[in-house]
């Protein structure tokens, strides 16, 4: 097992416990079911999960995440009542458990959260109370910057809050560093975590400043929720990337962006493709305010085109953990010569890869972007046989 690089802030040595969690001692919160494991241990066996699952391939030393802070989002259940709201996860009978000091959150977000809670009673936002299917505030979602911005979403049942929301936004906008802030409407009793309908009150974007591309997040943007693995996988794509040198780079999923703007060059042409406009809209704007040659468009990633005089030379895929299902078989029999998978499912992953017959695995990278879960994220690099 090669040794395994870690990130400013985690701690060295052996430990018993790499990240000490009241909650998890209490037994209010076990979703951190690896917590009692030590932090190398985790590593050590999840790579040997994921090089047990994958084709043969040179594997580089897993990319270790800090222990403990290292959560850029909070996705928050609300519950509980107006006078004593809880922000945190829901109990199996719909009850809520508050969990405001969660260790995994970045320090701002943890900070925030007793503000959040403040305003919760001030605008009189009734916490949704799932048994009985009343109230009107089932979520608050809040993100953290690098430069210690937040982004907050609220989710309400209804729009019957909304005056109250705006009208005390000043207020917590006073209180905090909000970058943005938006309301989402979720009228459906279901287990989903927000609805199909946006309102921005405040600012509409959050900047994710990674390796100092200012990449913009707008509310219903995705993102890794590990800023700092985020940064160290698209350092490593952008090197294999570089190494390769393609003059044409196809990014297929790209979201905000992340990787086409970490790999673009002068003299090389870079596109992304992703199907949500919003996330278009903001990889454009960074595109512009950093000059970057990668131009952007809305469509579907599993239909586009990958023939003709301007095919690209290489391509790279991050998709949901479903995997990219028939596209495979679509860049196996394409002129590109290299593709880049960065995956969030080792199983999907290795159904993909088996579908690609013609390109070859031939190294890989493990990003713990979730310690102390079975969660792996992994980079691999396939070339043409």
């Amino acid at each position: 097992m090669p040794t395994t690089e870690r990130e400013p802030g985690a701690r060295d040595g052996p430990s018993p416990r790499d990240l000490d969690c009241a909650y998890f001692d209490a037994w209010r919160c076990r979703s951190c079911t690896l917590l009692d494991t030590p932090y190398a241990r985790q590593l050590a066996d999840k790579q040997g999960g994921v090089a047990d699952a994958l084709p043969a391939m040179r594997w580089h030393a897993p990319f270790a995440s800090a222990p403990g802070g290292f959560r850029n989002k909070a996705k928050m259940a609300v519950a509980g009542t107006l006078e004593r709201p809880t922000i945190g996860i829901l109990a199996a009978d719909g009850t809520g458990i508050d969990l405001q000091a969660c260790p995994l959150h970045e320090r701002p977000i943890v900070e925030a959260m007793p503000v959040l809670e403040d305003f919760v009673r001030t605008a009189r936002l009734t916490p949704y109370d799932v048994p009985s299917r009343r109230g009107e505030l089932k979520h608050l979602i809040v993100t953290a910057s690098p430069d210690g911005e937040l982004a907050l979403r609220l989710v309400l049942r209804s729009s019957e809050a909304l005056p109250r929301v705006a009208k005390h936004l000043p207020a917590l906008a006073d209180a905090l560093p909000l970058a943005s802030a938006s309301v989402n409407l979720l009228p459906e009793h279901k287990a989903v975590l927000e609805g199909e309908h946006e309102t921005v009150l405040l600012g509409g974007t959050l900047t994710m400043r990674v390796n100092e591309v200012p990449l913009r997040l707008k509310p219903r943007s995705f993102f890794q929720t590990n800023t700092a693995v985020a940064a160290g996988l698209y350092r490593q794509a952008t090197a294999w990337i570089d190494a390769a040198d393609p003059s044409r780079v196809l990014d297929l999923y790209c979201g905000v962006g992340g990787f086409a703007l970490h790999a673009a060059r002068p003299g090389r042409a870079v596109a992304g493709v992703e199907v949500a406009a919003d996330a278009i809209d903001a990889a454009r704007e960074t595109a512009a305010e950093i000059g970057a040659g990668a131009s952007f468009a809305v469509g579907d990633a599993g239909s586009v085109d990958l023939e003709g005089a301007q095919a690209p030379e290489l391509v790279v895929v991050n998709p949901p953990r479903r995997g990219i299902g028939a596209l495979a078989a679509r860049l196996d029999a394409s002129a590109a010569e290299r593709v880049l998978y960065s995956s969030c499912n080792p199983v999907s992953l290795a159904r993909d890869l088996a579908a690609m017959p013609h390109l070859r695995p031939v190294q890989g990278r493990l990003f713990d972007m979730f310690p102390h879960t079975g969660h792996a994220e992994v980079l691999v690099e396939l070339e043409r046989r």
